[in-house]
């Protein structure tokens, strides 16, 4: 049977302001820690009590922004995936081999991200759709 977690989580800060340099390292910002913290507290709140370890996963992302802005999908999934994983619901984010992003309806009152985590066995894997004959 397949395991699969479904919740939600705060909408994350873009890559621009989740990380900074700092004596020429790359640390976690103020802003980070917040949004890793704020990730935690949701995911005991909708307890959400066990993480997927080291399988295989699928994941499928809906974002749900609180207003009509521009913003580029792939500017999210750093930190996102960044504080999912310090929250304890995979290994390491090098575990995901299908990801999906999907822009969303925009909620004013609750911007979100709609979150699908699915653990995989190796014959579920999506075929590359690189493949070359």
């Amino acid at each position: 049977m397949k395991t699969t977690l479904m919740f939600t989580l705060p909408f994350p800060p873009s890559v621009n302001t989740y990380y900074r340099t700092y004596l020429g390292r790359m640390l976690i910002s103020r802003k980070g820690r917040e949004y890793r913290r704020a990730v935690l507290a949701e995911i005991i709140r909708q307890k959400v009590t066990q993480g997927l370890g080291d399988a295989r996963l699928a994941l499928t992302i809906g974002c749900h922004r609180g207003d009509r802005r521009k913003y580029d999908l792939d500017n999210l999934l750093k930190g996102l995936l960044d504080a999912m994983q310090h929250a304890g619901l995979f290994d390491d984010d090098g575990q995901i081999d299908d990801l999906m992003i999907v822009r969303s309806d925009v909620d004013r009152d609750q911007p979100r991200v709609s979150i699908q985590l699915t653990a995989i066995t190796s014959n579920e894997r999506p075929a590359s759709a690189l493949s070359h004959p």
